[in-house]
């Protein structure tokens, strides 16, 4: 790589005002706006460098100086080596980082009808996220270049420096400030992605939802999350599950339950029904003589079990409508049939908070 006083045309002794000075003299024939040829781009961009590293005097310090080495040349890069030396043990990750990084996970939430999870359901999930650039495959350059070596700490990552210790003069590390620990330096980054390797873009994600489920359970698609820096490996997306009330079905673990409004004749002679349930029509058949919160239960009508096979029951609730207003000959007859009857007169019993009430406890409790 060219020196960077040369790239400046200044002295090595040269001052802060005089590399600032050769910095703007160059800019402002190099710069892109005002001279867009291929050269001069490439070197505009040798010209910024060398002045990002000359400009601050801890990095012209080290261009400066090389690499340092101590302890005739073999050197330590941290005091994990000190002591592996000295005792024995220890460990140390040595060399530059990796730019490739895994993304990060996401959590998103996925709302579902009660009559999607009864038996599972394929959705199409759209998602904002980040995904390998195209233009430079995660590589973080411009097509036909790649990194660099880094000129302060010549590829290796990190910075020797001498320390005092009890030991003597040790040797210790720490990243590079200039390449930030990756030991090269993207010189032509990718104009599409910024030298990220990658971009954001919205996709479509296959979510298949198991049936079964319920509000709170999550589901895991590993390597479907969004792609890592550089190229890295894709994270994993977790969606977690929200049902939505339903206005005549609820749930209880896997039954479902529903209240059926009767008229009082077909409490008193019995009847068959059709009424449209979630996964198609149930034809209910009630005995004469049904009570007001009676359970009728249709089996295998309810919820398939999220783990193992078959399915939960379908439990109604029968609620009996007495008429609140009746014509003269509704009234006649209605007269003549409490004649009829050695009916018992009113009487108290256990107390009720209500239809509503007693419905909930009968469901709950059969």
């Amino acid at each position: 790589m060219a020196d960077h006083y040369d790239v400046l045309g200044v002295k090595r002794d040269a001052s802060v005002e005089e590399i600032k000075k050769a910095y703007r003299k160059l800019a402002r024939e190099l710069h892109p706006d005002v001279n867009p040829s291929p050269d001069a781009q490439e070197r505009f961009k040798l010209v910024t460098h060398a002045y990002d590293v000359l400009s601050d005097p801890s990095q012209r310090q080290q261009y400066d100086r090389g690499p340092q080495q101590g302890f005739g040349g073999e050197g330590f890069s941290d005091f994990g080596d000190i002591f592996s030396t000295f005792f024995g043990g220890g460990s140390s990750q040595r060399g530059p980082r990796s730019r490739r990084e895994r993304g990060q996970d996401a959590l998103l939430r996925v709302d579902l009808d009660l009559a999607e999870v009864v038996f599972g359901i394929h959705k199409d999930i759209e998602v904002d996220t980040a995904i390998v650039c195209e233009t430079c495959s995660g590589t973080c350059c411009q097509p036909g270049t790649a990194p660099v070596p880094c000129d302060i700490c010549h590829g290796t990552g990190s910075i020797s420096r001498a320390v005092r210790s009890l030991l003597g003069n040790v040797m210790t590390s720490s990243p590079c400030g200039s390449c930030r620990g990756f030991g090269t330096v993207i010189a032509t980054p990718c104009t599409t992605c910024q030298g990220q390797g990658r971009v954001r873009a919205r996709r479509s994600i296959p979510l298949d939802v198991p049936a079964g489920v319920d509000t709170g359970v999550r589901l895991q698609m590993a390597g479907s999350g969004e792609a890592g820096p550089a190229g890295g490996p894709n994270s994993d997306l977790y969606f977690e599950v929200k049902v939505r009330h339903d206005e005549v079905f609820s749930r209880d673990n896997d039954d479902l339950l529903c209240t059926l409004e009767i008229q009082m004749t077909d409490a008193i002679l019995g009847t068959t029904t059709t009424f449209a349930g979630l996964d198609g029509d149930v034809t209910l058949e009630l005995k004469p003589g049904t009570q007001g919160a009676d359970i009728v239960t249709v089996k295998d009508r309810g919820i398939t079990h999220l783990r193992g096979s078959g399915r939960g029951d379908l439990r109604v609730g029968i609620h009996v409508i007495t008429p609140m207003k009746l014509s003269g000959k509704e009234r006649d007859l209605v007269e003549s049939f409490a004649k009829g009857r050695k009916a018992t007169a009113p009487k108290l019993s256990e107390f009720q908070q209500g239809m509503f009430s007693k419905l909930r406890d009968r469901f709950f409790n059969v």
